[in-house]
């Protein structure tokens, strides 16, 4: 069996998960969530709001991580509140590529070097799949939501702005 490109599929692959890995070409001049949809929207016969984003989160008691849509802008209270905390700022990102073993840009959900508490927007559950970041710039993850939030351990919550 081949190596999976990056630990993300391989927790995927290792669960027995359906997916499927998207490519695109990354520009590193382009906003990366934006960057997503522009190019996926257009081959993948998807809407921009399936494709989420993975954002790192500092917390009083440690990392967490609040996955929602591109398009939408993240409440930091909704998501303090979703994972228990009495607040939230964006994490410094030395701080967030550490702990996930991604980068900026690449940061998934899944396969992260140190698993985070996670919570995914409600809205995720609207769609019978979701895109978001295989592990690499340049590489989304189709996958049922349902799986993505088992396999994250997330809360699902009403988390944008």
């Amino acid at each position: 069996m081949a190596r999976a490109a990056t630990p993300a599929i391989a927790a995927l692959v290792a669960a027995g998960v359906a997916h499927e890995v998207l490519r695109y070409r990354h520009d590193p001049r382009q906003p990366f969530g934006e960057e997503a949809v522009a190019a996926l929207v257009r081959s993948e016969d998807v809407e921009p709001e399936q494709i989420f984003k993975t954002l790192v989160l500092a917390l009083p008691t440690g990392l967490g991580v609040a996955v929602v849509p591109v398009p939408a802008k993240l409440s930091l209270k909704a998501a303090a509140s979703a994972l228990g905390a009495a607040r939230a700022t964006m994490a410094e990102r030395a701080a967030a590529e550490r702990s996930t073993g991604y980068v900026i840009g690449g940061i998934s959900p899944l396969g992260q070097r140190t698993p985070l508490p996670t919570v995914i927007d409600e809205t995720a559950l609207l769609w019978d799949r979701v895109l978001c970041s295989a592990g690499k710039r340049g590489l989304e993850v189709a996958v049922a939501p349902q799986d993505l939030i088992r396999l994250t351990d997330a809360v699902t919550a009403a988390i944008c702005a």
